[in-house]
């Protein structure tokens, strides 16, 4: 009887996660059901992820750093903090870390700078706030969050957002603060590509054959905590050799960033030119608000029916008023990892860890 009682339980916890993997932390403390639900979910970018294209000494790197992403934000829940400051903590972690496309990880533009885009949003009060092409300030996502909590704006951009974040004491840095040499290489081989399809004239072949992973890459993360209030934010250095101040998905709330307590939080990552298109992030939980579907069914639907009958590719993190995480995503990985009252630690690379 006592096996059996086990068993299902096992059965019952496992179904509150999908998409997120296999893999759990080392000593994570057992789940605690006994108070309201708290919950953490993170991404470190979607694209072609591939166990063929992974050293095992970078997978290790991708792996500690999701973990200790997820275990900053889940430690202000469990100490009864907010949602908000939990999403905050956990982007943060991975704005210092240059393996992520946000802070010193971002990529490149055309012109060799970086323009750094965020957003935050909170769900019990539907604040946003939200900020593009900075260039010097430190945490993109701090300063998402100063806008929505000290601006009478939603967004604010270049100089004008860089001219805010110093009125409120953020740190800022030298644009070069951002500058790392695989992003620098990768720049490269985007004007190289860019440079064949200006000589040859030929635009529409070079589109065909511009690598994915230069559209790519944004970290984010959505969070639940004791008093029932979701919050969602995204930070991402945009999209490698990106011109004319061009803006993604990321710092547009609806496409890529949304949250609402009547339905979920999301936080997207891929080809923000078709977030935008679909309003991704906020089709989801208008799916669940108005349709009464569930997280499950509206993330599958958008990523999985919307987006690829669009020619668009990435995936998302979802998280509901229950506690429930589903991470779709339609590429051959996505960088994730969520932990809850429900379940402990899960990280997960690529699409066949389900």
């Amino acid at each position: 009887m006592q096996k059996t009682s086990v068993l299902l339980t096992s059965l019952v916890l496992g179904t509150l996660v999908s998409g997120c993997g296999e893999s759990g932390g080392a000593g994570n403390q057992q789940p605690d059901s006994s108070e309201s639900p708290i919950a953490i979910a993170i991404h470190g970018g979607a694209g072609t992820i591939t166990r063929e294209n992974m050293s095992a000494e970078r997978e290790a790197q991708f792996t500690a750093a999701l973990e200790q992403a997820t275990e900053a934000g889940y430690e202000i829940l469990e100490a009864g903090g907010d949602s908000m400051d939990a999403v905050i903590a956990a982007i943060q972690v991975m704005e210092d870390n240059s393996l992520f496309n946000a802070g010193i990880g971002a990529v490149y533009t055309y012109d060799g700078t970086h323009e750094l885009d965020s957003s935050v949003m909170e769900g019990a009060t539907m604040n946003a706030g939200a900020a593009s092409g900075v260039k010097t300030v430190k945490s993109p996502i701090h300063l998402a969050r100063e806008i929505m909590d000290n601006s009478r704006h939603v967004m604010l951009s270049a100089d004008g957002a860089a001219q805010f974040a110093e009125e409120q004491g953020l740190e800022l840095v030298d644009n070069s603060y951002f500058n790392s040499e695989h992003r620098y290489e990768q720049l490269q081989r985007a004007l190289e590509q860019l440079r064949e399809s200006e000589q040859t004239g030929d635009q529409i072949a070079n589109n065909k054959n511009w690598d994915p992973a230069f559209n790519m890459g944004t970290v984010g993360a959505v969070a639940l905590d004791r008093d029932g209030n979701l919050a969602a934010g995204t930070s991402t250095g945009g999209m490698t050799a990106k011109q004319y101040g061009r803006i993604g998905d990321s710092p547009i709330i609806g496409a890529g960033t949304w949250a609402d307590n009547q339905s979920c939080a999301v936080s997207a990552t891929g080809h923000g030119e078709y977030f935008i298109r679909h309003h991704v992030a906020a089709d989801i939980c208008s799916r669940v608000k108005y349709k009464g579907d569930d997280i499950f069914a509206a993330g599958d639907a958008v990523i999985h029916e919307v987006l690829v009958d669009a020619g668009g590719t990435g995936g998302v993190i979802i998280l509901d008023a229950e506690g429930q995480i589903h991470m779709p995503f339609n590429t051959e990985g996505m960088y994730r990892a969520s932990q809850s009252s429900h379940q402990p630690l899960r990280i997960g690379i690529y699409n066949d860890e389900e």
